[in-house]
C-alpha cells in the first residue's frame, strides 16, 4: 500500500532526527486528514439527494405491489446506506448537538418504531420494558440514533430468528438503558476494540455503528459499555448486554426539547395547486408522483421561476428548498407573502439550523422538512394537512383586549415579561400553571414557558392555544434548540425567545413578533 506523502515526510524527518521538519510534517498530516474527512462528509451528504429519490420511489412502489421479494431487499439496502452516511457524518462532525431535558422513554420507543420499519428486523422479536418515565439531559434525535444503532447491532449479531430486548430503569438515581441480544456473543479478539471505527464482530455491520454510539454517549456525559449478562434476570440469560448509564438528574445543565410531531389529517381535496421549488429534478419528480393524483403539481427549479408561476395564478401550497441558486427559499417565502399575505409555505433543507428554523417560524411558514426524508409517506401526510389547513391568520393584536396571559412559574422571568409588556402598553396576567377554565374574555396574546411545570413542552403549546382562543402566542425557553423551535413552528407560535433577555430586549422582541409598536 502506498504511504501518503505527508506521512512519508514525517517518517523521513523522524529517521533523520530533524525535529522542526517532523513538526511541520505532522501539522501537514493533520491538515490533510481533517480536510479529507470533511470532504468525505460533504460527498456523503450530496449522495443523500439521489438516495432520497431512490427511497421515495421504492416506498411509493411498495404501496402498489407490497413490500416483498426484491423490493423488500432494496428498501433494506437503502436504509443501510442511509445509516452508513448518518454514522460517518456524525463521526466526522466536530460540533456538539444542543441538549435539553428529554423523555428517554419517548425517544427509545421512536427508535424501536424505526427499527421495526426495516424489513430485516422482522426476523427478530423486539421487547421494550419501560416501567417508569425517565428524563435525561440530551438531544432527542441523537438518543434515537444511539438506540437504533444498538438495536441494529443486536439484530445483526443474531444470524437468524432471535430475540432483542431493551430495558429502561435506574441505577441509584441515574437513568440507565440496557440493550441485550441472544446471539453468539462478542469474541475476545473484538471485545477490547469494539467501539473503535471499522471494528465489527459480524459480517453485516459496517464497523461504524458502535463507534457512533460511543461518540453520542460521550456527548451526553453517559457511560456506554459491555456488562455481564447477569444484570438482567431473563432465562436463558442474554449473551450480550450493552449498558448506557446516564448522569443523575441535576448533574448537567437543564433546558428543554420537543418530540417529533405526528398527526394524521384528512386527504386533501382534488385539484388543489401545489408548487414545488427545488433545483434537483429528482426531488421535483418525487413530489409530482407523490401528489399528482390528488392535486395539480407545478414545478420550478429556482425561486425566480417560482415567482413567475405565482404571477400567473395563486397556488394552495408552496414547498421550497432552502438553498436555491439565486434567491433562497426563505427569500421566496418573503416575496410570496408580499404578493399574497395568505400564502402557505413549507421549507425543505438538508442543512438544518436553529437560525433558519427561527426565520421560518417568524415568517409564518407551516413546516420545516428535513432532508433526507425518513418516510416519504409521512411527507405526503404533512402535505395533505397543509393543503387542507385553514389559511394562516394575520400576525399582530387585532383584539380590543390589552391583556396578555403569561404562563411562567419563574418569578424573575415573569417580572421581566410584565415590565416588557408594560413598555408596549399591554397588561400581563401571570399564571404559574394551567387555570381551571379559560377567562371569559380571550387575551390579546399569550406568552408561554416551554418548561411550565405540569404542562411541559408540547403540552405547554397546547395550553397556550387553548387559552389564546386564536390569539398569537410566543414561546419562552431557558435554552433554544432547533427541535424546540420546530415544534413551536408546527404548533403555530409567532416566535421563540430565550428567558434570559432583560425587560427592554424582551419588549423589543415581543414588539417585533406581535406587531405592537414599542
Amino acid at each position: 500500500m502506498d504511504i501518503p506523502v505527508p506521512l512519508a515526510h514525517l517518517l523521513q524527518a523522524l529517521e533523520a532526527g530533524d525535529l522542526p521538519a517532523a513538526k511541520a510534517a505532522a501539522a501537514e498530516l493533520q491538515r490533510t486528514s481533517t480536510g479529507s474527512t470533511r470532504l468525505a462528509a460533504e460527498v456523503l451528504h450530496e449522495l443523500r439527494q439521489p438516495l432520497l429519490g431512490v427511497k421515495a420511489y421504492t416506498q411509493m412502489l411498495s404501496e402498489e405491489i407490497g413490500t416483498r421479494g426484491p423490493l423488500r431487499q432494496m428498501l433494506a439496502q437503502v436504509d443501510r446506506m442511509e445509516q452508513i452516511i448518518s454514522d460517518f457524518t456524525r463521526l466526522a462532525s466536530e460540533r456538539p448537538a444542543p441538549q435539553q431535558a428529554v423523555s428517554l422513554v419517548t425517544h427509545v420507543q421512536a427508535a424501536a418504531r424505526a427499527f421495526g420499519l426495516n424489513p430485516d428486523s422482522a426476523r427478530v422479536t423486539l421487547q421494550v420494558e419501560a416501567p417508569e418515565e425517565l428524563t435525561v439531559q440530551g438531544n432527542g434525535r441523537l438518543l434515537e440514533q444511539l438506540t437504533l444503532n444498538l438495536l441494529n447491532n443486536a439484530r445483526d449479531a443474531v444470524s437468524g430468528p432471535g430475540r432483542v430486548k431493551v430495558v429502561l430503569g435506574r441505577e441509584g438515581t441515574s437513568p440507565v438503558m440496557y440493550v441485550a441480544d441472544w446471539g453468539p456473543g462478542v469474541s475476545e479478539a473484538v471485545r477490547h476494540h469494539l467501539f473503535e471505527p471499522y471494528v465489527t464482530g459480524n459480517k453485516r455491520g459496517t464497523g461504524l455503528g458502535l463507534a457512533v454510539c460511543r461518540r453520542i454517549a460521550q456527548e451526553h456525559h453517559a457511560l456506554l459499555e459491555l456488562v455481564p449478562s447477569s444484570v438482567l434476570t431473563d432465562q436463558p440469560p442474554p449473551t450480550t448486554v450493552f449498558r448506557v448509564l446516564f448522569p443523575a438528574p441535576g448533574t448537567v445543565p437543564v433546558s428543554a426539547t420537543s418530540p417529533a410531531p405526528g398527526s394524521a389529517p384528512a386527504r386533501a381535496p382534488a385539484r388543489r395547486r401545489l408548487l414545488v421549488v427545488d433545483d434537483e429534478e429528482i426531488i421535483r419528480s418525487v413530489f409530482k408522483d407523490l401528489m399528482g393524483r390528488e392535486c395539480e403539481v407545478i414545478e420550478a427549479a429556482t425561486a425566480e421561476d417560482a415567482l413567475e408561476q405565482l404571477k400567473r395564478g395563486p397556488v394552495d401550497l408552496i414547498v421550497t428548498d432552502k438553498n436555491l441558486p439565486g434567491l433562497s427559499g426563505l427569500e421566496l417565502a418573503q416575496q410570496a407573502r408580499r404578493m399574497d399575505p395568505n400564502s402557505r409555505v413549507i421549507l425543505m433543507t438538508g442543512y438544518p439550523s436553529l437560525v433558519t428554523a427561527q426565520q421560518a417560524m417568524e415568517l409564518g411558514l407551516l413546516d420545516y422538512l428535513l432532508k433526507p426524508f425518513d418516510d416519504i409517506r409521512e411527507v405526503r401526510t404533512k402535505l395533505r394537512e397543509a393543503l387542507t389547513r385553514a389559511v394562516p391568520t394575520q400576525r399582530g393584536l387585532p383584539r380590543a383586549s390589552r391583556r396578555v396571559d403569561v404562563l411562567e412559574d419563574n418569578p424573575a422571568s415573569a417580572r421581566r415579561l410584565t415590565e416588557a409588556l408594560t413598555l408596549l402598553g399591554l397588561e400581563a396576567r401571570v399564571l404559574t400553571g394551567a387555570p381551571a377554565e379559560p377567562a371569559a374574555e380571550p387575551p390579546a396574546a399569550v406568552v408561554v414557558s416551554w418548561e411550565l411545570p405540569g404542562t411541559y413542552g408540547r403540552q405547554a403549546l397546547d395550553l397556550a392555544r387553548t387559552l389564546g382562543q386564536g390569539a398569537p402566542f410566543v414561546v419562552l425557553a431557558g435554552y433554544l434548540s432547533q427541535e424546540l423551535v420546530l415544534e413551536a413552528l408546527r404548533a403555530g407560535a409567532s416566535g421563540c425567545l430565550p428567558r434570559d433577555l432583560d425587560a427592554r430586549e424582551l419588549g423589543h422582541e415581543l414588539s417585533r413578533l406581535l406587531g405592537q409598536p414599542l
